[in-house]
């Protein structure tokens, strides 16, 4: 997940066509935001949209404006799940509402992208989910053509497009490979500019196989009783490396997940850099929690000092050249890899 999907996703605040939405449910009780949650778990109650084999799932957090904007670019009848991460303020239920299959659900409020996103695949009724993002731009051939993957193959839960960022070119993190000592290191080098397989995030080149051990769910098709059996995304990652703890639960059941490097998806249309050190920290912390999980205290010591020592030289370069807003946000990288997330 790239730094503005977080922001956006994620919910950083402390803590069905015209349809009622969860939340109008939930109104009379004395936990709105719970009974909003546990409403969101449970499947709904629609039908699956004639002509429709998948659902689109976004969560959204004051990502009304992007909303609008994907919309626009999409067929109106096609179903769509948008999770609500910022307590309804920017009213996106009212732009869902004008969608006659679309649905709105209130995850009640920084929920963190991982449970939001969870709570939009447990109430859907469609075997095949696309997962997007508000600021990416994915056509709706795209999305057919992954989820044919998955009905071709059915040892296949996932199948990812390849995002491409502002300037056209594939971003760096479409996915990666699980975190080691060698590839942290060569992440810290920047080894991946010369040998794209060799470090922690892949940036693919068009149309040149590539196989991750995780990917991005900026604009994945996923099979929904696989990706619910397996667990859904690791909820104890409020934002950040869910993507590569659900890679790593598919590893390990035996399945198989793909990127497609020949099908591209525009991304970071216009997204909001706002908090982005908050964000950063949050990464780091994410990271270390991850490496924690797997990896022997030895080993993950190792990890952490090589990340540590590589973002703070990166750190010191860009404050040279005078980059203050690049030097922060490294800074704030660093800190949260060594004392953890920030507040919420």
């Amino acid at each position: 997940m790239s730094d503005n999907d977080a922001v956006q996703a994620a919910g950083t605040e402390p803590v069905e066509p015209t349809a009622p939405s969860t939340s109008a449910a939930a109104a009379d009780t004395a936990d709105p935001a719970a009974d909003a949650a546990t409403s969101a778990a449970a499947p709904s109650t629609r039908p699956v949209a004639p002509g429709w084999s998948f659902e689109l799932s976004l969560v959204s957090f004051h990502s009304r404006g992007q909303l609008e904007q994907m919309f626009e670019t999409l067929p109106p009848d096609l179903p769509v799940v948008v999770t609500d991460n910022a307590k309804g303020v920017d009213k996106v239920d009212e732009l869902v509402a004008r969608r006659p299959n679309g649905r709105y659900i209130d995850s009640g409020g920084g929920k963190g992208f991982a449970k939001a996103s969870n709570m939009g695949m447990r109430s859907s009724v469609y075997e095949y989910v696309v997962l997007g993002n508000p600021d990416s731009r994915p056509t709706v051939e795209v999305m057919q053509a992954l989820v044919d993957d998955l009905e071709r193959d059915p040892e296949l839960v996932v199948s990812a497009a390849t995002m491409q960022g502002t300037d056209g070119r594939p971003e760096l993190g479409n996915g990666g490979w699980e975190p080691t000592p060698r590839r942290v290191l060569m992440h810290v080098l920047g080894a991946h500019k010369i040998a794209p397989s060799s470090a922690l995030f892949a940036r693919p080149k068009p149309n040149r196989p590539m196989s991750p051990e995780w990917l991005t769910g900026a604009c994945m098709a996923v099979r929904r009783k696989a990706f619910l059996e397996l667990g859904g995304f690791d909820e104890t990652f409020y934002v950040y490396n869910e993507d590569m703890a659900l890679g790593r639960a598919i590893r390990e059941a035996g399945l198989r997940q793909q990127l497609r490097t020949d099908l591209f998806v525009p991304h970071g249309a216009g997204g909001s850099g706002a908090g982005k050190t908050w964000m950063l920290q949050m990464r780091g912390a994410s990271m270390v929690r991850y490496l924690r999980k797997h990896n022997a205290p030895a080993r993950v010591n190792v990890m952490r000092s090589m990340l540590v020592a590589g973002y703070a030289g990166r750190t010191a370069l860009s404050r040279a050249r005078g980059h203050k807003a690049t030097a922060d946000e490294h800074a704030a990288y660093i800190k949260g890899l060594l004392v953890g997330p920030p507040p919420r």
